[in-house]
């Protein structure tokens, strides 16, 4: 396996190894925004969450200091609704904060394997352009080792997509607890 990976290194052209390194970066770093955002957004919400059983259970009108909301508020009774839209506002912010690389990564990606692909592919054409005959056994070998990069275009898209969807959908639940919770602080205030 690792002799066919140098073999296919060893007789591409620059651009589709520049193409694949950049592929590989893509690559790192969308898990990277993912382990760090999914960690930490898992545990704001877990914070959260205990935040809102516990204002759900208590009749005081006070807010947990487990809460995120807690940094936006004075220690009062009186809470704003404005004061705290404004806070959830703010903190969704920062929870969002590097999901758009994601969503970037995952769209440009495909595009970026096609580049690879369609140089590769015209590299072929070029080599095969001062033989007389060339026949389908010599010039699929040659396509397929240039979709490769297209191939790495789109796992590279699966993994961006698939983890910026589980990231929004747990700055979602975020945002919730965030709204329950000022929606009982307003309605008890």
């Amino acid at each position: 396996m690792i002799d066919l990976i140098l073999n296919y290194l060893n007789n591409s052209s620059a651009v589709t190894i520049t193409v694949l390194v950049l592929l590989s970066f893509y690559l790192i770093l969308t898990f990277w925004i993912f382990i760090y955002r999914f960690m930490a957004l898992s545990s704001l919400v877990d914070s959260e969450k205990r935040a809102l059983e516990a204002l759900v259970s208590r009749e005081t009108i006070t807010i947990s200091p487990l809460s995120s909301l807690s940094k936006c508020t004075s220690k009062t009774t009186n809470h704003s609704s404005e004061i705290l839209s404004a806070c959830e506002i703010s903190l969704i912010r920062e929870a969002s904060s590097g999901v758009s690389w994601l969503s970037i990564i995952s769209s440009t990606s495909p595009f970026v394997g096609l580049f690879g692909t369609v140089v590769g592919i015209l590299e072929s054409f070029a080599k095969f352009s001062s033989h007389s005959k060339v026949g389908f056994s010599i010039i699929a070998p040659a396509i397929s080792e240039a979709l490769v990069a297209t191939a790495a275009g789109i796992f590279v898209a699966i993994f961006a997509y698939t983890f910026h969807q589980l990231i929004v959908r747990k700055i979602y639940e975020f945002d919730t607890f965030l709204k329950a919770q000022s929606k009982i602080l307003v309605s008890r205030g």
